[in-house]
């Protein structure tokens, strides 16, 4: 059985690891993966290994792709080669969307001679963005680069916010708990409904080690829990001496010979507040109470 400060504090415990995973996402959720631009320049390179193949040419060599601007990247190639935009839509998809590595980019076929934008479209997570114009027309042999813009992906305001909004939350959260639990109580100890037993005007719950009188708990040692007990089995019975320093204190310690007396006499001042409940010493035997 757990105490309500265990309670309170597994709860705040609990909050605040939660607010920190939370806030430990919103921060790092976003962040670019290590490696990106070498990586990035490796699925590239297979793009344009794609377009040489293409056209037939498994000789001539595709340039290193240069990083011309943050998640900006252009392919060269060593010769003239032939475009078709559905083969490169297609390559793209399978090779750019189909590796993870982004899902929102812009593709342009740059001519090298006039450096004139021979053909560009636009792909996107949301499809009503994706555009694809004038797919079917071939782009004649010439000298070109395919450059690729890689987009943040795209996200709704409210999307947007989500991360402060939910992590604010989460923080009045764990504040309120904590203004809410830590707020002083009466303390009082948790009892259960089994476990108890009426003595006179008090309830003896022994699992708890507590005697309740009125509302008020009065707490109880190991040792006066089982010399109550061993009186409440027995009641208005002579428990001869040696009996109880055997049930008691057998293997459990070195035994004082006042320690006996000193725990009844213990007893005897907790139980007071009921005058019906008595526990008599009888002279050279033992004890009894009387209820």
């Amino acid at each position: 059985m757990y105490t309500i400060n265990q309670v309170k504090n597994g709860v705040i415990v609990l909050l605040t690891i939660t607010l920190s995973i939370w806030i430990l996402f919103s921060f790092t959720g976003n962040d670019k993966e290590v490696y990106y631009p070498e990586r990035a320049r490796i699925i590239l390179r297979e793009v344009g290994n794609k377009l040489l193949l293409a056209n037939n040419d498994s000789i001539s060599l595709v340039m290193p792709v240069k990083s011309i601007a943050e998640n900006e990247f252009e392919i060269f190639f060593q010769k003239e080669l032939a475009i078709d935009p559905d083969f490169l839509i297609e390559t793209t998809n399978s090779v750019i969307y189909g590796t993870g590595i982004a899902t929102d980019y812009i593709i342009e076929v740059i001519n090298c001679k006039t450096n004139d934008v021979a053909y560009s479209y636009q792909v996107s997570s949301i499809n009503e963005n994706t555009v694809i114009p004038c797919s079917g027309r071939k782009l004649p042999i010439s000298c070109y680069s395919v450059r690729c813009l890689f987009l943040p992906k795209e996200q709704s305001n409210i999307s947007k916010n989500m991360y402060p909004i939910t992590t604010l939350a989460m923080l009045m959260i764990v504040v309120s708990g904590s203004f809410f639990l830590s707020k002083k109580r009466p303390k009082t100890i948790e009892k259960s409904s089994t476990g108890s037993a009426k003595l006179g005007k008090y309830i003896f719950y022994i699992d708890q080690q507590v005697l309740d009188y009125d509302n008020k708990s009065i707490r109880l040692t190991s040792k006066e829990v089982e010399l109550l007990k061993i009186f409440y089995h027995h009641p208005n019975q002579v428990i001869k001496r040696e009996r109880l320093v055997k049930e008691v204190w057998e293997d459990h310690g070195v035994f004082v010979g006042r320690s006996l007396d000193m725990f009844i006499s213990k007893l005897r001042k907790k139980l007071s507040q009921d005058p019906a409940i008595k526990i008599i010493n009888i002279h050279g035997v033992g004890y009894k109470m009387e209820i």
